[in-house]
């Protein structure tokens, strides 16, 4: 069996915890920021865990992680 090759544009954008969960960056906080209040961009900051139904996929295309 040849090795399974990691998918790079997945691995750049979810790390593993040390439970094994997937944590990812929140969406929506790259431009227009200036009518988003501060609280909403303040919890945009927070890295948020991967759900359960998205996690088995992503544990797929990345199996060295």
């Amino acid at each position: 069996m040849p090795k399974v090759k990691t998918k790079r544009a997945a691995a750049k954008r979810f790390k593993q915890t040390g439970t094994g969960k997937l944590v990812r960056h929140k969406a929506y906080k790259s431009h227009i920021l200036t009518k988003k209040s501060t609280k909403r961009k303040r919890n945009l900051r927070k890295a948020a865990v991967v759900d359960e139904t998205n996690a088995k996929v992503m544990k797929k295309i990345m199996p060295y992680l």
